[in-house]
């Protein structure tokens, strides 16, 4: 596809504005970090070139003046609310937060426990960071929270809260997810800290709107696309465009609250330091765009990828037609069809000749390769194999893995391990590939191209399952679904 985003460039640019920012407010800023902290592959895939762990490898170019709060909503820890992308709750991934954060040097200086009323799960998680040698401090639902500013703004308000002693310049507030207080966590430190007399800023970093695109941009158009299920609707920022005569793009959330926002700002120091929303924020990302087309393109098919994820939650019950709505508005607002992914036509046309599921996956060359589902084989795991030969320039009569290894896995599935349907999922394929590599150089020779998957678009026929969604996903490989079981059975998993 190539590439259209300038990742050092960003890098450079992205610190020294942060810097910039400290500076501006006396020394001291407290940065709201939306979305993903590491791991941004949403990102990666609409600005190609932008490596997933590029913000994180951005706050290392300044460690020194970095420390890290963790906020998660007490609520979140009592109803026990777990991450979909990695199936675990939220306390657990705030440890996995901290493990990740040290492990690359940074310093995490808390933990803030956000609308705590005394749960008593929320206790014993405080309990288990203090034996971990976490600091772990409370903050308290406010009554009228976020409009009676008068009462926010007072020792009964944002007064109420543990004061969070920090040591560096940078404090930089993260969650594992949405609604977890960040915003809230940043002003009760402003308030608590304008009462001791210290200088200090608030900013937010949020990667997606680019507020320096246009509205209707296909790399705006395909965030929308990714909440839709939030509905988060991009709009041009009206406070910006009404103080400097210029346009920038902004969400819905972000406007609506500007105006509290900016009457909290003025309550606790005075005077607010931003004229609008978009002031607030210090994404560059918009500067780093080197080839608008590439970006394009790489964002109409996230958009696309987006559509089938969300038609396949509804037939599994996971979500309603709204977000589907909403993405086939989006997909018309962006010109998108599935004929942008020569991957969709080419794995229906596979099915259709071959009268069960089909694969596609679109090389790095611009080459089509399919699979069939087999005896032992299914779509993807066909796909797979045949991607493989082709990238290796192995012919395709060629045996890979032989019947000599697969069947005593197959029969090994349904003989002993209670499986119905003998086919080798994609994990169980890499294995057998890999036993087959130790005495069939061309087996070796395919398992070398693996690397290379990373990044190509492919298509299946049915509903993949969470194995073969898992392999695919740490391939690389970006894949989309038709709306399909593969049976007609009423318990899938």
């Amino acid at each position: 596809m190539g590439i259209g985003f300038d990742n050092q460039k960003y890098l450079d640019t992205q610190s020294e504005q942060i810097r910039r920012r400290i500076s501006q407010f006396g020394g001291k800023l407290y940065l709201e970090f939306g979305g993903k902290l590491f791991d941004d592959y949403h990102a990666s895939r609409v600005l190609p070139g932008f490596e997933p762990d590029s913000k994180m490898r951005m706050l290392l170019k300044m460690k020194d003046d970095v420390e890290i709060v963790v906020a998660i909503n007490a609520g979140d820890i009592e109803k026990n609310k777990v991450r979909g992308d990695l199936g675990i709750p939220y306390d657990e991934d705030v440890l996995r937060l901290i493990d990740v954060f040290r492990g690359l040097g940074l310093y995490v200086g808390s933990v803030v426990l956000t609308r705590y009323t005394g749960q008593a799960a929320a206790d014993a998680f405080r309990q288990r960071l203090a034996a971990l040698g976490v600091r772990c401090y409370r903050h308290y639902p406010i009554a009228g929270y976020p409009s009676d500013v008068a009462h926010i703004v007072s020792d009964e308000g944002l007064g109420k809260n543990d004061y969070i002693e920090t040591s560096r310049s940078l404090v930089v507030v993260t969650a594992p997810g949405p609604g977890s207080g960040k915003m809230a966590t940043c002003l009760s430190q402003l308030y608590h800290d304008d009462k001791r007399g210290i200088s200090a800023g608030y900013a937010k970093f949020e990667t997606f709107p680019i507020w320096n695109l246009p509205l209707k941009h296909p790399v705006n158009l395909a965030y929308e696309a990714a909440t839709a299920d939030l509905n988060d609707v991009n709009m041009i920022d009206p406070f910006h465009l009404e103080a400097y005569g210029t346009t920038a793009v902004n969400y819905n959330r972000d406007v609506e609250i500007f105006p509290v926002l900016n009457a909290i700002f003025e309550k606790i120091q005075g005077k607010s330091p931003y004229k609008s929303p978009t002031d607030m924020g210090v994404n560059m990302a918009g500067y780093c765009i080197v080839d608008d087309e590439v970006c394009c393109n790489a964002s109409r098919m996230e958009i696309l990828r987006r559509y089938y994820t969300a038609c396949g939650d509804r037939l599994s019950g996971k979500a309603g037609d709204e977000p589907v709505r909403k993405l086939e508005l989006v997909m018309r607002q962006a010109n998108v069809t599935p004929d942008i992914c020569p991957a969709v036509a080419a794995s229906l046309e596979k099915a259709e000749a071959t009268g069960g599921p089909a694969g596609a996956i679109v090389l790095p060359d611009g080459r089509v390769v399919t699979g069939k589902t087999s005896d032992t084989l299914g779509a993807a795991s066909a796909m797979l194999l045949n991607a493989l030969k082709a990238l290796g320039g192995i012919n395709d009569s060629l045996e890979l893995i032989s019947a000599q290894v697969l069947e005593p896995v197959c029969r090994l599935k349904t003989s002993y391990l209670g499986h119905k349907n003998p086919r080798l999922h994609t994990d169980e394929v890499l294995m057998a590939l890999a036993i087959s590599a130790l005495t069939n150089p061309l087996a070796e020779l395919a398992q070398q191209q693996l690397p290379r998957l990373r990044g190509c678009d492919a298509h299946i026929t049915v509903m993949l399952s969470e194995v073969d969604r898992s392999i695919l996903k740490r391939l690389g490989i970006n894949v989309s679904c038709e709306p399909r079981y593969e049976t007609k059975k009423l318990y899938h998993k």
